[in-house]
């Protein structure tokens, strides 16, 4: 076994311990501005390909990595610390819908280096930008069954995802990713899969990346969907000893904030993050959808101030808008203190 050492992202645990780290928004919003069509999606390289792929939005890194880098730059110009890689579907199970599953290697290859390129465009020796290499959470879930009447009934497998997360993981560090996101966990066995590819690459490559896990509560019952609280979520994923846990998606800041509440408190050695779900940019109501970015600022603003978090950014419908004011927001507040220090680094060997 090789032995294991830090990467440049160890610094990224000094600046939180500093400040509040602002993360990037939505990419599948941004692609939606662009309004591209299925010729667009397809470019010359998949011209005759045999299946419709528009909204396959992980192959525009191959197609239109152009569009990728603009996305990256606006928030990165917005005041984003960290940008997520455009891989949240770039696993081989994701992409078979699309049949493209032999490509997504490449795509998150690719996407990881045009993030990269971004960030150290923006870089400078006292405002360095990190790359998160973002792992979905698949269409597919290891936990519920598909059938109604078949309750045991599965559609993957832990291999299968395993199997899935490692590839995609070995392109993202290749890549240049400085920290890994295993994100919008609506299944907490999809997550174990992850997270134990994650290790094995860890313990096979010698390489060892902080780890950002992110969860998210579907509605009012305060469970993920596949039945567990907040705090039972943390206790099964706290072994993985992430740099920060979080929530993200599903329920605007307002709706989240109990939940961020009861995280912060169980989760005392480990930093917190949260971006919101904003719905659609529409000036409409607090409930928790269709938050504008000066609703979805000051609400994090508020997380902020009640000591809450170290990590704010946005989720679907947020937008380099959102991210200028959540910057602008948190920037003159004191970061979360955490209880105790959390070991998100095993020793070198």
């Amino acid at each position: 076994m090789k032995p294991l050492h830090y990467t440049r992202a160890q610094t990224l645990q000094g600046i939180l311990a500093r400040r509040i780290v602002v993360l990037d928004g939505a990419m599948g919003t941004m692609i939606q501005r662009f309004k591209l069509g299925e010729a667009q999606y397809r470019g010359e390289r998949f011209k005759d390909f045999h299946k419709d792929v528009k909204g396959n939005n992980e192959l525009l890194s191959l197609t239109r990595p152009d569009i990728i880098r603009d996305i990256h730059e606006g928030y990165l110009a917005a005041g984003a610390d960290l940008v997520e890689t455009n891989t949240f579907g770039a696993t081989t199970v994701a992409q078979a819908d699309y049949d493209m599953a032999p490509l997504a290697r490449e795509m998150n290859l690719a996407s990881a280096r045009i993030a990269r390129e971004a960030c150290d465009k923006f870089s400078t020796p006292d405002h360095p930008r990190f790359v998160a290499g973002a792992l979905g959470p698949t269409p597919k879930t290891a936990s519920i069954s598909p059938d109604v009447n078949d309750p045991g009934a599965r559609n993957t497998s832990f291999e299968e995802l395993r199997a899935a997360y490692y590839e995609q993981v070995e392109a993202l560090v290749e890549g240049g990713a400085d920290v890994l996101l295993v994100e919008t966990i609506f299944d907490t066995l999809n997550a174990k899969a992850a997270l134990f590819a994650i290790d094995e690459y860890f313990e096979t490559s010698g390489e060892r990346l902080p780890l950002i896990i992110s969860g998210t509560v579907t509605d009012a019952s305060g469970r993920i969907l596949s039945g567990q609280t907040v705090t039972a979520f943390w206790h099964s994923v706290r072994h993985a000893r992430p740099l920060a846990v979080g929530l993200n998606c599903a329920l605007g800041a307002a709706l989240m904030r109990p939940y961020i509440q009861e995280l912060a408190k169980v989760a005392g050695d480990t930093y917190i993050s949260c971006y919101p779900n904003a719905g659609l940019p529409n000036p409409m109501s607090e409930t928790g959808f269709d938050e504008t970015p000066d609703v979805t600022s000051r609400l994090l603003r508020e997380f902020a101030a009640e000591g809450l978090v170290n990590i704010v950014g946005g989720c679907c419908g947020t937008t380099p808008e959102h991210i200028g004011a959540i910057h602008d927001a948190v920037a003159p507040l004191p970061t979360r203190v955490l209880a105790s220090a959390g070991p998100f680094y095993r020793e070198a060997a």
